[in-house]
This record gives C-alpha cells, sequence and structure tokens, in this order.
C-alpha cells in the first residue's frame, strides 16, 4: 500500500522510536505533529527536521497519562483534516516486576499504555473512516506473544494493543483505512533506562537498532501489513500462530461444553 500523503501526528515523539519515525517520515515529505512531554526536546528535534527536510513541524506538549491532555489530541485528530497517518507509540514500562510495583505505578502504567493507547486509536480510526483514507500504526510488542517472558502488566498491554489492532483493522478496511500493529523485541532506546534496566544486560545478538526497527516497520506498512514483527525471520511462524489462533475462533463460544469437560457417569 501507499502511505496516504498528509501530515503524520507521532505520540512518544522526543525520544527513541517515535524520534526515529518522526525523522524517516519527514524523508518522506510528510508534514509532523510531535506529541510527548517534554516540549524543549520536541523543538530541538523539529528544528532539525525543518531543516534537513523543509517540512513544516507543529510541537504540541502534553502528558498522555493526564486525561485533559488526552482530550486535547484526541480532538487534533478530529479536528485536523490534513492529518493522514497516526503513529501510536508513547508507552511506559514499570521498573521491576509486576508484585513489586504500587497501584499509583500500575495505574499510571495502564493510563498511558492502554487507556491513552486506546482513546487516540479510537479518535484516530473514527475520523480517518468519516474522510476515507488513513493509516494507524500501533506500537506493541512481541511480549503481547509471550507473556511469561516479562513483566505481566507491560505485556498484558502490549497485547491489548496488538488485540485492538486487529480488531480496528477489521472495521476500517473497507474505509479505506490500515492499521497495523507492529510488535518490536528488545530495541535499543531511552525504555529501557526510565525503567531501571540496563539494555546492555541483553545478549548482542537480541538487541535491535531503532532505526533498523522503525525501516523495518515502515517496510511491513508499505506492503500492506497488518502485523509486523521486524526481528522475526521465519513469517511462516506467525501465519502459523494466527491461523490457528481463527481456526478456534467457531468453537469458542457454543451452548455445551466441550466434552472433555463433561462429567462421566460413576461406574
Amino acid at each position: 500500500m501507499t502511505i496516504p500523503n498528509g501530515t503524520a501526528l507521532i505520540t512518544g515523539a522526543s525520544t527513541g522510536l517515535g524520534a526515529v519515525y518522526a525523522d524517516r517520515l519527514a524523508k518522506r515529505g510528510h508534514d509532523l505533529i510531535l506529541v510527548a512531554r517534554n516540549g524543549a526536546q520536541m523543538e530541538e528535534l523539529a528544528a532539525k527536521l525543518r531543516a534537513e527536510h523543509s517540512v513544516a513541524v507543529d510541537v504540541i506538549a502534553a502528558d498522555l497519562t493526564k486525561s485533559d491532555d488526552v482530550t486535547r489530541i484526541e480532538q487534533r485528530l478530529i479536528d485536523d483534516a490534513a492529518i493522514a497517518l497516526f503513529v501510536n507509540n508513547a508507552g511506559m514500562s514499570l521498573n521491576g516486576g509486576t508484585l513489586e510495583n504500587s497501584a499509583a505505578e500500575i495505574e499510571t502504567i495502564i493510563a498511558l499504555n492502554i487507556t491513552a493507547a486506546a482513546r487516540l486509536a479510537v479518535a484516530a480510526g473514527k475520523a480517518f473512516g468519516a474522510r476515507g483514507k488513513g493509516a494507524i500504526v500501533n506500537i506493541a510488542s512481541v511480549l503481547a506473544l509471550a507473556p511469561e517472558t516479562f513483566e505481566g502488566v507491560y505485556s498484558g498491554s502490549k497485547a491489548f494493543l496488538l488485540n485492538l489492532s486487529l480488531s480496528l483493522a477489521n472495521s476500517l478496511r473497507e474505509r479505506q483505512v490500515h492499521v497495523q500493529a507492529v510488535l518490536p523485541g528488545a530495541t535499543r532506546t531511552e525504555i529501557w533506562e526510565r525503567s531501571g534496566k540496563d539494555v546492555d544486560a541483553f545478549p548482542a545478538d537480541m538487541l535491535m537498532d531503532a532505526g533498523d526497527l522503525v525501516d523495518a516497520a515502515l517496510l511491513g506498512l508499505d506492503r500492506g501489513e497488518e502485523v509486523t514483527i521486524p526481528p522475526l525471520a521465519d513469517e511462516g511462524q506467525w501465519e502459523a500462530y494466527h491461523a490457528a489462533r481463527l481456526a478456534m475462533g467457531p468453537g469458542l463460544s457454543r451452548r455445551d461444553v466441550g466434552e472433555r469437560y463433561r462429567a462421566t457417569a460413576a461406574v
């Protein structure tokens, strides 16, 4: 597919994958709207992108754990008809394991990774669907498929985003709106340091460069993929997993319990 011409709105745009997406999309000629908490850092990035690529760059400082700030970005997605691409990238991870965090910390990660991500994806879906064009890129994680290997609230939030993406893709396909879920593996970004983890503790062959990740994700978007897993070499593994999941569909809701759960008569 061809990414629609127009402005790209990117959340979590001050550093990491968001900043790389901003650079790559500016190179493709997209005007940008950058959203993150650190306005000064985004202004530096915006000045660089304007100078290097001659694109318009708007900066919106917003804390997406705050409902009022999410509302401002929702409204921009709805009101600004120039926006044709939404990169739903803002996210965080917890410092330590699930059971080592407070209720407030759990609420914060859910507010950003689930509540804000869902509200903005839905707002973009409604706006793009009404316009009959657009693309939504939701940054999930391979941990959506491997919850045993990491902290469970983070991986659960990414499984939520994968499910939301597949549902929105199905709903918006006929309206010429494309939805892509990107599932990175371990990637060298600032999220590790912010959550108190040492990124260099990973084996070198498990850690992807952020630029390589975004380049692969954009190639997947160009190809029309609805799920892109940049580190997965064998596409057939994903296809088999996806096909097995779909094959279970007809048996997931029935009047009668499965034979394996029926009580046997006493002898």
